[in-house]
């Protein structure tokens, strides 16, 4: 098949995932949102939606295999489709993940009433500022701003420790505070792994212009030292 036609399935398969990654970020942005307002509405939206992530992941996952079966892409066109597979797999995962906080709205307004955590808004600001600039830098190709993304995760991780300890307080001090911070410690979670999310699509994005994977702390942080693989 001609070049052309490769290319127009390459833009095809590129606008899917540029769909994929906003219907991710609403989710989380309004899963955040519904807990923020204790909002039953928005998180039951979030939960009703999900499916169209599902579709979403199935319809790439279908066009990819499509374009390696057929036309047999080499190098950088074969890196970016095998990394779209494993973006939006990612983008899935985060849907799964903005479900997850979205449930435990309900349980938490059901709930005693519990002091306002600012570290659960800063995880929720970072984990979702995280997820837009690991996709933006994906679509640029911007290896730059992927380790941007990269070093803000540990500022997560440390956050989602400290909540531990900050909700366990809590609970000690008023053992009727047990359900409703538990809750809480699982909507840590799931926003530290939506960062780790947003850090694997990072990783992806270095060895897609770099051609070499920084998976396992690998020269995360530093210029790439090593030659290119062939674009």
């Amino acid at each position: 098949m001609s070049q052309r036609h490769l290319q127009d399935d390459l833009d095809k398969l590129k606008r899917a995932l540029v769909q994929m990654g906003e219907t991710a970020q609403h989710a989380v942005s309004m899963a955040v949102e519904a807990l923020r307002e204790g909002n039953r509405a928005k998180a039951y939206q979030v939960i009703d939606e999900d499916g169209k992530l599902d579709a979403l992941e199935l319809e790439i996952e279908e066009m990819a295999v499509g374009l390696l079966a057929l036309q047999q892409p080499m190098a950088r066109d074969l890196r970016f489709i095998t990394t779209t597979m494993k973006i939006a797999n990612d983008l899935e995962r985060v849907g799964d993940h903005a479900v997850n906080v979205a449930e435990t709205v309900h349980y938490i307004l059901e709930g005693p009433r519990f002091p306002t955590l600012p570290e659960i808004d800063e995880m929720a600001r970072s984990a979702t500022e995280m997820l837009s600039q690991s996709l933006d830098a994906f679509l640029r190709g911007d290896v730059v701003l992927a380790r941007e993304v990269l070093r803000r995760d540990d500022r997560v991780d440390e956050i989602h420790g400290n909540n531990f300890r900050i909700l366990l307080t809590h609970i000690m001090e008023d053992p009727r505070r047990i359900g409703v911070g538990m809750d809480l410690l699982l909507v840590s979670g799931n926003l530290e792994r939506i960062a780790d999310l947003a850090t694997n699509i990072s990783e992806d994005t270095v060895y897609l212009v770099e051609g070499r994977s920084i998976k396992h702390n690998a020269g995360r942080g530093r210029p790439s030292t090593e030659r290119p693989a062939a674009s």
